[in-house]
């Protein structure tokens, strides 16, 4: 599937070590321009986790993934996974502002106090 947007939100990488060797993930939301846009959080693994690293805020991407679900104890999780990026920015190296919560658009909500629940 392919999904265009504009880049809103990089959410810290995560690391670790499994069966097979290292890997890096960074989940990314994107905001469609559709007439009734959406909102849509992406996981970028290993070699596309340091590119979205490196793309700034506010830049026109095409994303191509793929959606998977699982269960795990009676319930389902579902995977959004990118397995090709391409357009946007590149962010100055000196000052990654990407990942910055001053970057984010003022209707995204942020995550200071545990009271203040989106639903």
């Amino acid at each position: 599937m392919e999904a265009s947007g504009r880049l809103i939100h990089i959410l810290p990488a995560q690391t670790g070590t499994g069966k097979n060797g290292a890997w890096k993930k960074c989940d990314f939301v994107i905001e469609t321009s559709d007439k009734y846009p959406k909102k849509i959080c992406i996981s970028a693994w290993n070699e596309l986790s340091d590119q979205i690293e490196n793309t700034a805020i506010g830049s026109d991407l095409q994303v191509s993934f793929d959606i998977s679900s699982r269960e795990y104890n009676g319930r389902w999780y579902t995977d959004v996974k990118a397995w090709k990026v391409s357009g946007g920015n590149k962010v100055n190296n000196s000052s990654n502002t990407a990942t910055s919560t001053e970057s984010a658009p003022p209707d995204f909500p942020s995550i200071e106090s545990a009271d203040d629940l989106p639903f």
